[in-house]
C-alpha cells in the first residue's frame, strides 16, 4: 500500500479533478429531469429544461453585452424568476453576481455600484428610478440599465430601457457555459449592511457555494423534489445559497416577491410548499396571523430560522400549527448558516414543551461542511463549557468568504489567529451546542453588571400581549446604561408599562429588569431583523 503515500506521478487530471461549482447542479437536472418543475411564480411555470434554456439565454446575451468573465453583474430585483435564473446565468457567463439590497437608500447604492464596478444593472420596475438615481451618483462608469418587468404583480416595463425578456431574445438557448477553471474564483459579491459605516464586499467562491449546498441538503435532510419556497431574500446570503441548491434535488423554487402571513398560507397549501427560511418575525407573523389569512395543509413544514435568537414561546406556539422549526445560524461573511440546532430526541423527547423550545432556541453544531465553531475569550482560548461564561464566536470552514473586496486590513482583522471572527457573542453549552448571548455591541453594562438584551427579549415575548420586542441600552446617570424595551403588541392586545416591568421582574433579576417600556413599531430590514442601531438612537433621546 506504499504507493498510496507515495504520490508521485499521481497527478490531478481532467479525470478526477473538477472545480466544484453549484453550477453544475442546474447543468444535471436539466438532463435528469427535464420536465420536473423548478421555478413557479404565479402564472410562469418553468420546468427544468426551461430553467436551463433561459439561464444559458442570459449568460449569452450577458456575453453579447461586452460582459467578461471576473466582471460584475447587479441586480435589484425581489425575490422572482429573473432573479433565480440570474444566479446560473450571470456566473455562467464568468461574472460575478452582485445582488443589491433593494431597500437600500440612492448614495449606498450608488456606492455599492462603483466599489463593485457593474458593468450591468438588471432592476425591477419598482426599483428602476433608485437604480437611476444611484447610477447618477456614480463616480466612475455606468452599468448597463435592464429593466425586468413584472406582469404577475402589476409592475410592468416603463418602456424607456432594454427589457430582461428581450435580453433574453438575444440569447442562445444553447450556449455552452462558462465554468469555473478554479473553484476559488469569484461566484457571488454581496454586501453588509454597514450600520457602523460604508458597507463591506464580501466575496464568496464557486466551493464555498457548492459545500454549504450539500452541507444544506444533509442539515434539513431534504428529499428529492423538495417545494422550497423564497421567503429569505435572494439578496441576502442569496437567499443562504438555497436557489443554487434546489436543482441538485430536482426541488422546485416557489417565488415569493412579497411576504405576508396569506402568502405563506397560499403557497403552502397550493403549491405544497414543504421547506422555507425565515426571521423570528416570520415566525411571528405566521403564529399570529388572522384565520381570514390562514389556510389548511396536511403535511409538516421544515422552517429554518435565523437572524435574530427566536423566542421560545414563539417556538412553542408554531409547531403544532405543522411547522417543525430548526435553528440556525450565520453571516454574510460564511454564506449564511453554518451552525443548526440538531434534535435529539433520545435525550430531549421527553421534556416539557417549555424546556423542548428553550433548548431549539439554541444555534447549536456546526454544519457538516464547516471544520470548527468555537466560542472564545480575548486570547482566542475556549470559555468553559458552562453554559455561562461568555466568548466571541469563531467560525472555521469552507463555507467562510474569501475576504472583503478592496479592504485588506478588515480582511486580516476578520481572520485573524485562523478564524473568522464573528462579533456574535455566545456561551457554549456542556453539550458543545453554541447559544448567543448577544452581538458584541448589543450588550447592556449596568452598573458593571452585563447584561443579555436577547434574555430580557425572551422573556417579554413570553407575555401574551407581546408580539415582538427589542431591547437596548438606554443611557443613565447612575448606572451608565440601564435596559430599554421597544414592543409592539399584538393586533387588539393591550398592556402597558408598568405591567410588562412588572412580568419581566417577576422572571429576571431586577437590574436586568427594563427601566423604560416604549410601545411603537419597530424598524426592521428588509430580512426582518430588527434595527436595534436605530432603537439606540430613540433611546438615547429618551
Amino acid at each position: 500500500m506504499g504507493w498510496m503515500r507515495d504520490e508521485t506521478g499521481l497527478d490531478k487530471c481532467a479525470a478526477n479533478h473538477v472545480p466544484l461549482s453549484p453550477l453544475s447542479f442546474l447543468q444535471r437536472a436539466a438532463r435528469v429531469w427535464p420536465e420536473k418543475p423548478a421555478v413557479v411564480y404565479g402564472a410562469h411555470r418553468a420546468n427544468y429544461a426551461q430553467y436551463h434554456a433561459r439561464a444559458s439565454r442570459l449568460a449569452s446575451a450577458l456575453s453579447g453585452l461586452g460582459v467578461a468573465p471576473g466582471d460584475v453583474v447587479a441586480t435589484m430585483l425581489p425575490n422572482i424568476p429573473a432573479q433565480a435564473e440570474a444566479h446560473f446565468g450571470v456566473p455562467a457567463c464568468g461574472a460575478v453576481l452582485n445582488t443589491i439590497n433593494t431597500r437600500l437608500d440612492v448614495d449606498t447604492v450608488a456606492y455599492i455600484l462603483d466599489h463593485g464596478e457593474a458593468k450591468v444593472l438588471l432592476a425591477d420596475p419598482q426599483f428602476i428610478g433608485v437604480a437611476m438615481q444611484a447610477i447618477e451618483r456614480m463616480d466612475g462608469p455606468a452599468p448597463k440599465l435592464i429593466e425586468v418587468a413584472d406582469d404577475e404583480a402589476g409592475f410592468p416595463a416603463s418602456g424607456a430601457h432594454l427589457t430582461y425578456e428581450a435580453l433574453l431574445e438575444q440569447g442562445d438557448p444553447d450556449a455552452a457555459w462558462h465554468m469555473p477553471e478554479d473553484e476559488w474564483e469569484s461566484l457571488a459579491l454581496n454586501y453588509t449592511s454597514g450600520t457602523t459605516g460604508r458597507p463591506k464586499g464580501v466575496v464568496y467562491h464557486h466551493r464555498g457555494a457548492y459545500l454549504m449546498c450539500m452541507g444544506t441538503v444533509v442539515s434539513w435532510q431534504l428529499p428529492l423534489h423538495a417545494s422550497y419556497l423564497t421567503i429569505v431574500p435572494l439578496f441576502h446570503c442569496n437567499g443562504w445559497n438555497h436557489t443554487w441548491l434546489m436543482p441538485m434535488i430536482g426541488g422546485r423554487v416557489v417565488c415569493c416577491r412579497d411576504v405576508t402571513a396569506t402568502a405563506i398560507y397560499t403557497a403552502i397549501a397550493d403549491e405544497g410548499v414543504t421547506h422555507f427560511g425565515g426571521a423570528p418575525i416570520v415566525l411571528n407573523m405566521i403564529v399570529n396571523a388572522d384565520d381570514s389569512e390562514r389556510r389548511s395543509f396536511e403535511h409538516e413544514v421544515k422552517v429554518f430560522t435565523a437572524g435574530a435568537p427566536p423566542a421560545p414561546a414563539t417556538l412553542a406556539k408554531i409547531e403544532p400549527l405543522g411547522f417543525s422549526v430548526m435553528q440556525v445560524y450565520g453571516l454574510t461573511e460564511t454564506y449564511g448558516h453554518v451552525t443548526e440546532c440538531v434534535w435529539q430526541e433520545d435525550r430531549w423527547g421527553a421534556l416539557e414543551p417549555g424546556e423542548k423550545a428553550g433548548i431549539k432556541a439554541r444555534q447549536g453544531v456546526a454544519f457538516p461542511m464547516m471544520e470548527n465553531i468555537r466560542v472564545t475569550d480575548e486570547a482566542m482560548s475556549d470559555v468553559p463549557k458552562d453554559g455561562a461564561s461568555k466568548g466571541e464566536i469563531m467560525i472555521r470552514g469552507n463555507s467562510v468568504m474569501k475576504g472583503y473586496l478592496k479592504n485588506p486590513d478588515a480582511t486580516a482583522e476578520a481572520f485573524a489567529g485562523g478564524y473568522f471572527h464573528s462579533g456574535d457573542i455566545a456561551v457554549m453549552h456542556d453539550d458543545s451546542y453554541v447559544q448567543i448571548a448577544d452581538r458584541a455591541k448589543d450588550i447592556i453594562i449596568s452598573g458593571g453588571e452585563n447584561i443579555s438584551s436577547v434574555e430580557v427579549e425572551g422573556c417579554l415575548m413570553g407575555h401574551e400581549a407581546v408580539s415582538l420586542c427589542a431591547v437596548v441600552a438606554k443611557p443613565d446617570e447612575k448606572w451608565g446604561e440601564v435596559p430599554c424595551a421597544f414592543v409592539e403588541l399584538k393586533a387588539g392586545a393591550s398592556a402597558d408599562e408598568a405591567e410588562l416591568m412588572a412580568f419581566a421582574r417577576s422572571q429576571l433579576a431586577g437590574f436586568k429588569t427594563p427601566k423604560k417600556v416604549v410601545f411603537q413599531e419597530l424598524p426592521k430590514t428588509s430580512t426582518g431583523k430588527i434595527q436595534k442601531f436605530e432603537l439606540r438612537k430613540l433611546a438615547a433621546d429618551l
